[in-house]
């Protein structure tokens, strides 16, 4: 059988518990929070990369096909001529 001296530290030690317990689970909630923010981040920045890699193989391919080297028989001389 405990102790009247033993219940008293079992009962003081009951709210120590429930308070970690309760900061804990906020803790958690927040790292929870922060987890799908910085999900949804590193998603929109995927689509950013994909789009900038699909537009920087659309130019090597144009510049490889030389649509955007000038003919210059067509080109007009500059003003200063």
């Amino acid at each position: 059988m405990p102790s009247r001296l033993q219940e008293g530290k079992d009962h003081m030690a009951e709210p120590d518990h429930s308070a970690r317990l309760e900061a804990l689970e906020t803790r958690l909630a927040y790292q929870e929070r922060t987890i799908e923010d910085l999900n949804a981040a590193l998603t929109d920045q995927w689509k950013v990369v994909e789009l900038l890699r699909r537009k920087l193989e659309q130019m090597e391919e144009q510049v490889r096909s030389g649509s955007y080297i000038a003919d210059p028989a067509t080109e007009r001389p500059p003003p200063h001529y």
